[in-house]
């Protein structure tokens, strides 16, 4: 699956987002919000040594409100600059404080192209400060990357600092109108013991349902309660494919509810997509509803 796609699969990297981390599934770039460590399987050279102000931002950087520090190292070309609902190809190093690099696409030699919305906060933030052809060092507080103790197993912990240069900008497709009960689920739902909850908008052609081992295609839209649309295969104009015990839990049990031609409308609870507070960055909170075409069993 795509990047979005980060946004449903445990193991992906969106499509997150949540790379999504990338966080394209049709592309073997990486993104920063689902990467970790530098792979040992890399072709030399091996590091890229630490910038002299790795410790901390000099007194000349950039500051936002929110602790982000940057400065930008080559200028860019244009007025242009990503929107937070944009992807972008980037190359990037990123070191901790002590001069240790965790990661670098420029090292794996392919750039990397995620959403910004699939990434760290301070990513999401920073990337909308540059222009194309742009080079900037970004000094980014535990809080706006994995925090001082992070959550993900591999994660780099602390102010992180990165080199990043903006290749590209693809404009997001306007997105899909959220429908009029996205909000909650109509009291005509049908629930599950889970508390998952759900509506057939069309009828399948085919009585196979598929099972958790299965793979699927698929097309979907998803929303948050608000009425943002967080992912799309539809708007990405390709269907998705995944194995079914890969996905959130919320898909893994509606999808076998499913006939091959049907389409559902699904209320999925927080506990069963990526909770309250994900602690994936990018990944959508709360109470998650989706548009789900089951195309085939593969």
């Amino acid at each position: 699956m795509e990047t979005t796609t980060v946004y449903l699969m445990k193991k992906l990297c969106l499509v997150f987002i949540f790379a999504l981390a990338a966080c394209s599934n049709n592309s073997k770039e990486e993104s920063p919000s689902t990467s970790t460590n530098a792979k040992a399987s890399v072709q030399t050279p091996t590091n890229i040594p630490p910038p002299a102000d790795v410790a901390a931002p000099p007194a000349d950087a950039e500051r936002t409100d929110s602790g982000l520090a940057s400065k930008v190292l080559t200028p860019g070309t244009g007025d242009e600059k990503p929107t937070a609902a944009d992807t972008v190809v980037v190359h990037y190093t990123g070191w901790t404080t002590d001069g240790r690099m965790f990661d670098s696409s420029i090292i794996r030699g392919q750039p990397a192209r995620f959403p910004l919305r699939g990434v760290i906060p301070g990513w999401t933030e920073g990337l909308q400060l540059m222009k194309v052809g742009e080079k900037r060092r970004f000094w980014i507080p535990p809080k706006l990357a994995y925090g001082e103790t992070p959550s993900r197993p591999g994660a780099p912990a602390g102010m992180l600092v990165f080199d990043v240069e903006l290749q590209k900008i693809i404009a997001t497709p306007k997105p899909l109108p959220a429908p009029p009960n996205v909000n909650a689920p109509p009291r005509d739902a049908k629930a599950t013991p889970s508390g998952l909850k759900y509506r057939i908008l069309q009828k399948g052609h085919d009585p196979r349902h598929p099972k958790a081992t299965d793979v699927v295609e698929v097309h979907y839209t998803g929303w948050t309660t608000d009425g943002r649309m967080f992912d799309s295969s539809v708007v990405r104009g390709k269907s998705a494919i995944f194995p079914l015990d890969r996905v959130i839990p919320g898909w893994t049990e509606g999808l076998q509810l499913m006939t091959v031609g049907e389409k559902c409308r699904f209320w999925i609870p927080a506990k069963l997509a990526y909770g309250e507070k994900p602690a994936r960055p990018g990944a959508p909170a709360g109470m998650l509803v989706f548009d789900v075409e089951l195309i085939n069993i593969r």
